[in-house]
Formats: C-alpha cells, sequence, structure tokens
C-alpha cells in the first residue's frame, strides 16, 4: 500500500505524518525509521526531519507476508509443553492465553522459540507494522506472566488496536498472588526506569517515565498472609505491576527478582496472570471482552490457601470491573 501527500508547512515529519494518516505515533516512527517514508524521492529514516512546504511526502506500507521462521524441529521442541490456548479468532484478530515462561518476541538476549515463532510455523496472518520481530504485537506479557494477550493478523488491525492502547479504550485486568495483604485499594502514580545497578530490573526512578497501576484486594488467604489482589494498568511500562508492588514492600509470590523472599519452593515462576481483556473489534466496532482461566498452578495454590473455592467462575469479573470504576 502507498501514499502521498504536499507538506503544506513547515514541521516535522513525523508530526505531519501523524496527522495525515491512520496510525500510531509509535508506527509511524516505526515507518521512518525502516525507511519506508521517502521525501521528495529521497529516503529519509529520521523522525525529526523537518519539512519545507510543498515537499512530496510518499509513505511505503510493508505488505503482509511469511517471513523464514526458525527451524521447525527446533520451535517445535521447545514449544513442546506450552499449552498456547486460542481464546477467539477471526480474520482481523486472534486472541491468545499464553503460557508463563514464553517470550512473546525475539531480542539479542533470547535463545528459546517465542509466541511468534508459533504464529508463523501455523501460517497465521500477522501484521507488518511493527517489524520483523514482531509481526503481529501490538502489545506484549512478560515472559514468566500467564494470560490474554491480543495479536493484530492485519496492519489495519495493528493500527486500530495500537490507537486503542494509546486511548486507553483497549486494555487488561490482571490477577496476582502477594505475600502481603495491601492495606487498601490503592493507586501508584510513580515514575518507572531501568535500574542503574542491574540491567535486569526496572525501578522507581526520579524524572523517568510516568507510570499509572491501580491495585484491588480480593480475598485473603486461610492464615492470612497471603493475598488475591486483581491490577489494573493505566500506563504500559516494562515489569510495572511488579516495580509498583515492589516500592510498597509488597511482592508476587515467586518474584525472586523483585525482593520475593518465601519458602514456597513449588513456586517456579511469579503468580502473575491477565485474566481479562477489553478492546473495540478493528472492523466490526463492537466492544469485547475476553477471560482467560487461571493457570493450574495458581489455580492448585488458591485452592489449597483460600477457604473461598476459587474456581474460575468464582472470580467475579464484572465485580471486578466495577469495584475498579469506583476507585479508579
Amino acid at each position: 500500500m502507498y501514499k502521498y501527500f504536499i507538506a503544506t508547512n513547515i514541521e516535522r515529519v513525523d508530526k505531519f505524518l501523524a496527522s495525515n494518516i491512520d496510525a500510531s505515533r509509535n508506527q509511524i516512527e516505526q515507518l521512518i525509521k525502516k525507511e519506508f517514508v521517502k521525501i521528495d524521492g529521497k529516503i529519509v529514516n529520521k523522525t525529526g526531519f523537518k519539512l519545507k512546504e510543498n515537499q512530496k511526502i510518499e509513505v511505503f506500507f510493508p505488505q503482509i507476508e511469511f517471513s523464514e521462521i526458525k527451524d521447525e524441529k527446533f520451535i517445535k521442541e521447545s514449544l513442546k509443553d506450552k499449552n498456547i490456548e486460542i481464546i477467539y479468532e477471526d480474520e482481523d484478530i486472534l486472541v491468545l492465553n499464553k503460557p508463563y515462561n514464553l517470550t512473546v518476541h525475539d531480542a539479542p538476549s533470547v535463545k528459546d522459540a517465542t509466541l511468534v515463532d508459533w504464529l508463523k510455523l501455523k501460517k497465521i496472518s500477522l501484521s507488518t507494522i511493527s517489524g520483523e520481530e514482531r509481526h503481529g504485537i501490538v502489545h506484549r506479557l512478560d515472559k514468566g506472566t500467564s494470560g490474554l494477550i491480543v495479536i493484530a493478523k492485519t496492519n489495519e488491525a495493528h493500527t486500530s488496536l495500537a490507537k486503542q492502547l494509546e486511548d486507553k479504550s483497549m486494555g487488561r485486568y490482571y490477577l496476582a498472588i502477594i505475600d502481603m495483604p495491601l492495606k487498601d485499594n490503592l493507586i501508584i502514580e510513580k515514575p518507572i526506569g531501568r535500574n542503574p545497578n542491574n540491567r535486569l530490573k526496572m525501578d522507581i526512578i526520579e524524572n523517568a517515565r510516568y507510570a499509572k497501576s491501580a491495585f484491588l484486594k480480593l480475598s485473603l488467604s486461610n492464615n492470612e498472609k497471603y493475598e488475591l489482589i486483581a491490577a489494573k494498568l493505566f500506563t504500559g511500562r516494562t515489569h510495572q505491576i511488579r516495580v509498583h508492588l515492589n516500592s510498597i514492600n509488597r511482592h508476587i509470590l515467586g518474584d525472586t527478582l523483585y525482593g520475593f523472599k518465601g519458602e514456597l519452593n513449588k513456586i517456579n515462576r511469579f503468580f502473575l496472570h491477565a485474566y481479562i481483556l477489553y478492546l473495540t473489534h478493528p472492523t466490526k466496532n463492537i466492544k469485547m471482552s475476553f477471560c482467560a482461566n487461571l493457570p493450574e498452578d495458581m489455580s492448585n495454590f488458591l485452592k489449597t490457601n483460600f477457604s473461598k473455592d476459587f474456581t474460575n467462575e468464582e472470580i467475579n469479573t464484572t465485580n471486578i470491573i466495577n469495584n475498579f470504576a469506583n476507585f479508579c
């Protein structure tokens, strides 16, 4: 797909495109950086390039195609114990329940097969607007976090969903089990940046990127030591829930990176699950919501340590959404 425009005044090319094409700021930056934009016939890859009046701007949108995937045997071996559940699928989007210990997309440090590798192996149509390693990926989940993620199958769907992320009309509610009960429902607004002493961690850093999270008390364990809580994000920073909880001396069970020091040896990951996903369908324009059953390890822990029968049906999604609305 191809579009062209004539500049009408002097301004940055990224700002000009943001006001003239239906794409998110991040998508526009990617188009420029990946050399899909020409000005007067010459490729421009700097988002801050200053336009002059009457210059011709050409934008080329990458076509959806299947790139070469990793070795099929390697992917199948890496993912043999990973149950990737399809919650919903149509010609525009795919909603999945991602298992824990599965990385969403490639990065230099990633050695195992990723969710994107699985999607390509299944020959599922994917958007290309976010680049080779992130085909179809609109938002992500940490490797250790399980739960709902939506995949864009077309560039048009990707653009719509990315805009919903920006205006907060799409989002998720998470469930977590923490090592000390909250005093009350609360909202945390603290900036998050890379920990200067440990590159694997994020931290509360003055003047870093703004971050806002809300936390809702759900149920205490039998010994009142642990608590099941729900979390809602208003921003999308790396490790945001874990960092904000750590800032008030609360930790997700199993999250040793952020301070959990319990002796629950049977926990081999942190208990954080993206439970509810809501969005507006990119082409049908209808509001949709999805719920992903708790993984077996979290479910078994709740059954063993909490008096309430926490089957997935007992964790009332409507109450969670309404209660957040009441105090956020």
